[in-house]
């Protein structure tokens, strides 16, 4: 190539270079500066390697950061939505009792019914024997969940143990998990600092903006799991210590309520009594002593599952069932018990009360256990 002739870099075409390619229009000074800025980035991006590097590990700790709070949020949140107990969702978090049943072609385990949430509902109105028996039933809340109750004197509320008596090993399980939250929670807010100090070491610029909205981002993922903790603290607090009387919320079917003036605490079946101040002419009436259930007698449920206070779910009676372990005892019916319907009566077409619902056969569905109302009588000494 003749020394005084130009190579175009586009086209190849020689020329006595000037401006621009007469061929293709090429500028040669523009191209030479476009030349020149790839360059210089090619330099730019091989020195920063580092930072980059940096900057993803920056953005994998807030991506986890934000996983980890989410999965704390959605613990702490969950316990009353779906079982009315704080726990490990979800959870679960149920009270099992395993009891064999003389069924016959199945042995499965029972299952007490959980406490649900309650929420607010219109008031029964008076008239019939079930709503009479209505009129009887109320809500329990105490500090780790909620369940059902009933009238049998005028100053007295029977339920389940379970629903007044918090499970150890749930307990147990629980209190590890609120604190584990908190630590989580406080090594989280230590890196959130250390993020801080190497934001203001870093000169202004797009890196320093980005990890300030990095830290951004893991503050309000903190200050939005907060509140959840700071509430199962506070449960915690009040499940761990004895529990008290006043600790028991009744709220009556007019939606008015009190608390508990004293607890008594059957020792061999899954009862509790609770004494009120107050007293309430809506009481269920017991059967008499010739009084005996027949199979394929209807019966009727009351209680609150899954937060719908003084639900009436309909069945049949289904038969006696003596458990092979201890001989106990239980009313097997298909009426629909659910989370929630713990402690509530289960009552004739009269309104007069058989039993105390207190457990399901776990996995299955119609298969629902009450406690025969004698027992009530025997453990607590009333009478009728």
């Amino acid at each position: 190539m003749d020394e005084n002739k130009f190579r175009c870099p586009k086209c190849q075409r020689e020329q006595a270079e000037q401006l621009e390619c007469q061929a293709c229009g090429l500028i040669f000074s523009r191209y030479n500066h476009f030349q020149q800025k790839q360059k210089e980035e090619e330099e730019i991006l091989r020195a920063g390697q580092p930072l980059q590097r940096k900057k993803m590990n920056n953005f994998l700790h807030a991506a986890l950061l934000i996983c980890i709070t989410a999965a704390v949020t959605y613990y702490f949140s969950r316990g009353k939505t779906e079982s009315g107990r704080p726990g490990p969702d979800t959870a679960k978090t149920q009270i099992v009792e395993t009891i064999q049943p003389r069924i016959p072609d199945a042995t499965p385990s029972l299952q007490p019914t959980k406490p649900a949430k309650v929420s607010d509902a219109p008031a029964p109105m008076m008239g019939s024997p079930l709503e009479h028996a209505r009129n009887a039933t109320v809500s329990i809340e105490t500090p780790w969940g909620v369940g059902s109750g009933f009238f049998v004197k005028e100053n007295y509320v029977v339920t389940n143990k379970h629903v007044v008596e918090a499970d150890k090993n749930e307990l147990a399980e629980f209190s590890h998990k609120v604190r584990a939250g908190r630590e989580i929670i406080r090594l989280e807010q230590e890196k959130i600092k250390n993020m801080s100090r190497q934001r203001d070491r870093l000169p202004d610029g797009p890196d320093k903006r980005q990890l300030g909205l990095l830290i951004n981002m893991s503050e309000e993922q903190i200050a939005k799991n907060l509140p959840h903790l700071e509430q199962a603290e506070e449960r915690l607090q009040k499940m761990e210590r004895p529990l008290q009387p006043g600790d028991i919320k009744i709220i009556m079917a007019d939606g008015s309520d009190t608390t508990a003036n004293y607890l008594t605490i059957s020792p061999n079946q899954d009862l509790a009594l609770i004494s009120l101040y107050s007293s309430v002419k809506s009481f269920l009436l017991s059967p008499g002593t010739n009084m005996v259930m027949r199979q394929g007698d209807k019966v009727y449920t009351i209680g609150s599952p899954v937060g719908l206070r003084h639900t009436v779910t309909s069945g049949v009676f289904s038969g006696y069932r003596k458990m092979e372990s201890d001989g106990t005892i239980f009313l097997q019916t298909d009426a629909a018990i659910n989370p929630g319907n713990s402690g509530g009566p289960l009552i004739d077409e009269k309104g007069i009360v058989h039993g105390v619902n207190t457990m399901i056969l776990k996995d299955t569905e119609g298969i629902g256990f009450a406690i025969p109302i004698e027992k009530v009588y025997e453990e607590f000494h009333l009478t009728r």
